[in-house]
């Protein structure tokens, strides 16, 4: 050990700090590290996946400085089987840990996760559709933006859409630990957080963004348009007899198709956003609205002051 590093402490530091993990794992029922290698995935793997994916699915844009045309090619093919291959590796390690967490035998993992990571990979291109319409969404309802060009590399709401459309194929394939992982990226980097199990239609555009939180059962048509601010989240949180809450319930929005959600509108709870409404900004809102709603804090007030 160096002179320099004899100034902390570091033996007696490390030595408890494997009391604590030791502990910890005693608590917890995990195994106290014996037979070596990681556990769990990688964020740091995940945001270089990402990072690969992004720029297959849109190589001229999002991908190397130096790529030209004629080499597009094999540039998307290089840069997938390195992505999907280092994809499998982190599919195994989740499916692993579920099979550990519920004494599941694990001898199916590696089919399981072959076949998980394939069908990933032929929805790719169905998902670059999909993420056209965004592209084109963003566009066409932001009179600031000069081209599509300037929307996908610089717009924050289509970052976090990138990874939402790939997170959530993993979130209904059974890795929802990766899908989360990868929606969280993107939280991080854009401040728009949208769990991975929402459901999202086509042409979908998030305005500024930061601040924009989309809960896990939210349901969202086509052509919907959310400016900064915005929740889509739940109203209460129903428990068991233990008092733990109870998972899985639908208890986000339904947004129906060509809605618009202005900045610091709050939708709270399982309910509908007629199609084609307006929802002005700072609205609190916890009941379904008809189709061709136009609600603004004005008229959701009384008379006296209280909402209606």
């Amino acid at each position: 050990m160096s002179e320099r590093s004899s100034h902390w402490q570091l033996q007696t530091i490390v030595s408890q700090l494997r009391v604590a993990r030791d502990q910890w794992r005693a608590q917890n029922g995990r195994s106290s590290g014996e037979q070596g290698g990681r556990e769990l995935p990688s964020r740091a793997a995940m945001a270089e996946i990402l990072e690969a994916l992004c720029g297959a699915l849109f190589p001229m844009r999002l991908g190397p400085v130096d790529l030209r045309e004629e080499s597009e090619d094999f540039y998307v093919g290089h840069t997938l089987d390195v992505a999907l291959n280092a994809l499998l590796g982190q599919a195994r390690l989740e499916l692993r840990y579920v099979a550990r967490q519920t004494a599941q035998v694990d001898t199916e993992v590696e089919a399981r996760a072959i076949n998980l990571i394939q069908d990933f990979a032929l929805a790719l291109p169905e998902l670059r559709s999909l993420l056209d319409s965004d592209v084109l969404a963003a566009y066409h309802g932001d009179p600031a933006a000069r081209s599509v060009d300037e929307v996908l590399l610089c717009y924050p709401g289509i970052l976090a859409v990138i990874h939402h459309r790939l997170a959530h194929h993993l979130y209904r394939a059974g890795l929802p630990l990766l899908a989360r992982i990868s929606s969280e990226i993107a939280h991080s980097a854009t401040g728009i957080d949208i769990h991975p199990g929402a459901q999202i239609g086509r042409s979908f555009f998030i305005d500024h963004g930061t601040g924009v939180v989309i809960g896990e059962t939210a349901i969202i048509g086509e052509r919907v348009r959310i400016y900064q601010a915005v929740t889509l989240g739940a109203k209460r949180f129903p428990a068991d007899e233990d008092g733990q809450l109870q998972k899985g319930h639908a208890r986000h929005p339904i947004v129906e198709d060509d809605v618009v959600i202005y900045a610091g509108a709050t939708i709270l709870g399982r309910i509908t956003i007629g199609k084609g409404s307006s929802i002005g900004g700072n609205v609190w809102l916890t009941r379904s609205v008809p189709p061709g709603s136009n609600l603004t804090q004005a008229n959701l007030q009384h008379d006296d002051g209280t909402q209606k």
